[in-house]
């Protein structure tokens, strides 16, 4: 099952915060988009591994997403170990992305950073024809994707490209809503977190709306990439 790209994130959530605008856009263009969450976020301290896992699946139905999987690793606990580069390495393989989405290269949670490493040095694995892995019992062929962008999430980093995101914000925050354990909503009686609150569901606008400004366009989501970007003309560059 070929994907064009492979979103993949520490936690459920992850990737529709990140990137969801840019996976929704991609979609619609007709590109195959896979999710693969690392963990299941039952650290979190609103909701449980099983609502989580249910929203994860309405988010995905929302955004129109080919594929997701959850490799349950274990959350808060992130290590670029063998072991889990080849977990990686196998869905690498099986969805053969040509460019993969991870997560922010540093944030406040240290599983974000520690998953854009794992994810980083699993690509490269991915390419090497003597690792061997399986797929259903049978042996899978070596694949390395062409890119890996890492989306921003809760720190302002600064971000070597924008995604024009106009036209698609909406449809992004319905599909974090879809996580209605994680976010604002004033009739919970669980514990305020920092992304339970008004502010941070707001975040998602005014930071796209700020990228936009930045970038000439409506709204934006913001990526920082690991290799120089070479471009074949000025078509598509938008000047403003």
């Amino acid at each position: 099952m070929k994907c064009d790209f492979l979103a993949i994130g520490a936690h459920p959530d992850d990737v529709e915060l990140g990137c969801g605008g840019t996976i929704v856009k991609l979609i619609s263009e007709g590109k195959k988009v896979g999710i693969i969450d690392l963990t299941e976020g039952e650290l979190g301290t609103r909701g449980t591994r099983e609502t989580r896992a249910e929203e994860a699946k309405n988010a995905g139905e929302i955004l129109g997403i080919t594929a997701r999987e959850n490799l349950k690793l274990k959350d808060g606990f992130l290590t670029n170990s063998e072991d889990y580069q080849l977990k990686i390495v196998e869905k690498i393989r099986k969805y053969r992305p040509e460019i993969v989405l991870a997560n922010a290269i540093d944030d406040r949670h240290p599983d974000h950073a520690k998953a854009a490493k794992l994810v980083s040095d699993a690509c490269f694995l991915s390419g090497l024809r003597k690792i061997e892995t399986l797929d259903d019992g049978m042996l899978q062929d070596a694949w390395r994707p062409k890119q890996i962008f890492h989306y921003i999430q809760w720190k302002n980093v600064i971000p070597d490209f924008v995604i024009d995101i106009s036209g698609f914000l909406d449809k992004k925050i319905e599909a974090c809503l879809a996580y209605k354990t994680q976010f604002y909503n004033p009739d919970s009686n669980e514990p305020v977190t920092p992304i339970a609150t008004k502010d941070f569901l707001e975040s998602l606008t005014y930071r796209a709306q700020d990228l936009g400004r930045l970038s000439g366009v409506e709204y934006a989501e913001g990526f920082t990439t690991e290799k120089l970007l070479a471009f074949k003309n000025f078509e598509g560059i938008i000047c403003d």
